[in-house]
């Protein structure tokens, strides 16, 4: 190699990896695009490797170029890992963290976490973004987040994970359905019913479909809601039953709007496991076993009677 590395030019490349356009790479970081390509091409020099295709499509990154990112990503974790020992050190709890979560949990459960956690660590800025499950460890991996809160399993060498707590699913039914009367419901209730679900893709998607598989009832494939709440709706509408998270049913469902019928299936054992999960190399081990320690008093404290700890 002719030159050292420079952080710069790795926190340059990893720009030029997210938004795949030297002038978008250039705005995120703040240079004029001369200087980012400049960078660029000083990082390729000092490692002697070709790292990204340049073309009328933006910037593609070599076969070389992936190893690298790899590589980068991890300096840069350990880089900031170091900052953030010695803030800690001068300041004590402080900054930001971007907190990603599922939009059938985040929503529900979350706005109850926010007066803790400012009153327990009031240095602590709290960014909350919910994305799709499909894209959320991704973006977890690539440093969108910090951390998610999210449905388990979340699986990758490169991601710690705690478990936090098991959130009942509730059997839903339109007010007319046969079954509404009834307080709670069996595995032979559910024989040769049709049952709605969310999108592949989503966690829940893959649970209900072993459940139909298990006790015989049918998974509508021509219908699948795109929300939590399009899945009442198209419930409320007979055109199946479907599994509603506790924590939604609590917060949205309600006995005025009369749209469909809650009820208890197996006892509420049938469940789904909810944790954190951050990367492995996090600057904010420390700072988010904390935050998890919130987030259980918090479910203890106001759902009790609903969430059972793990």
């Amino acid at each position: 190699m002719s030159d050292d590395v420079t952080l710069r030019q790795l926190r340059y490349f990893l720009a030029l990896t997210e938004t795949g356009h030297y002038r978008k790479a250039a705005e995120h970081v703040g240079v004029s695009q001369p200087s980012l390509s400049q960078q660029i091409l000083r990082l390729e020099g000092a490692l002697g490797l070709a790292l990204v295709e340049r073309g009328a499509r933006g910037a593609i990154l070599t076969p070389a170029g992936r190893e690298v990112l790899a590589q980068a990503r991890r300096v840069l974790d350990e880089t900031e890992a170091l900052a953030a020992l010695a803030r800690a050190s001068r300041e004590g709890e402080t900054g930001t963290i971007r907190l990603g979560a599922s939009p059938t949990l985040g929503p529900y459960f979350l706005p109850h976490v926010v007066g803790p956690l400012r009153r327990d660590h009031p240095g602590l800025k709290l960014l909350i973004r919910d994305t799709a499950p499909l894209v959320l460890q991704e973006e977890l991996l690539e440093g969108t987040h910090d951390l998610v809160l999210a449905q388990l399993p979340v699986r990758s060498g490169d991601i710690t994970v705690t478990r936090l707590f098991r959130e009942p699913l509730k059997l839903a039914v339109a007010q007319d359905h046969p079954l509404a009367g009834r307080g709670t419901v069996a595995d032979g209730d559910l024989a040769g019913l049709d049952i709605l679900a969310l999108p592949p893709g989503y966690p829940l998607h893959s649970q209900i479909a072993a459940l139909c598989e298990d006790v015989g009832a049918r998974l509508r494939q021509d219908y699948e809601g795109t929300s939590l709440d399009a899945l009442r709706q198209m419930t409320a509408l007979g055109m199946g039953a479907s599994f509603l998270p506790a924590l939604y049913a609590l917060s949205e469902v309600r006995p005025e709007t009369r749209d469909v019928a809650l009820l208890t299936f197996r006892d509420d054992r049938l469940t789904r496991s909810v944790g954190l999960a951050w990367r492995r190399r996090s600057a904010h081990g420390a700072l988010i076993a904390r935050i998890a320690e919130v987030i259980r008093s918090v479910a203890q404290a106001r759902f009790a009677g609903i969430l059972r700890m793990e």
